[in-house]
């Protein structure tokens, strides 16, 4: 049976998603709910979430008229990701 994946873990996918797969730390929402495999309401509560604590912010880009909307993720984005990188090393060290 898949377990299913923590509040934790799911923050830990989307800013990963971000930081891989985005150019430079920045990807389209569309792109980034795909990676992330999440509903459409979970992932608006979570980017929510995210951007309240200063994990993410949003940046838009107008050319030509045409406004394009794109997730970025900050440095306290990326210190969660290794903070959260090394605890889970030590679970797995100690087979936990």
């Amino acid at each position: 049976m898949v377990q299913k994946r923590s509040r934790l873990e799911l923050i830990y996918d989307i800013l990963d998603v971000i930081r891989s797969k985005g150019k430079g730390g920045v990807i389209k929402p569309t792109p980034l709910l795909r990676f992330a495999n999440l509903s459409t309401q979970r992932f608006e509560k979570y980017v929510k979430e995210l951007e309240e604590k200063q994990f993410i912010e949003h940046l838009t880009e107008t050319k030509k008229k045409k406004t394009k909307k794109f997730i970025k993720i900050t440095d306290q984005g990326l210190n969660y990701l290794e903070k959260y990188q090394a605890i889970k090393d030590f679970i797995d060290d100690f087979d936990l």
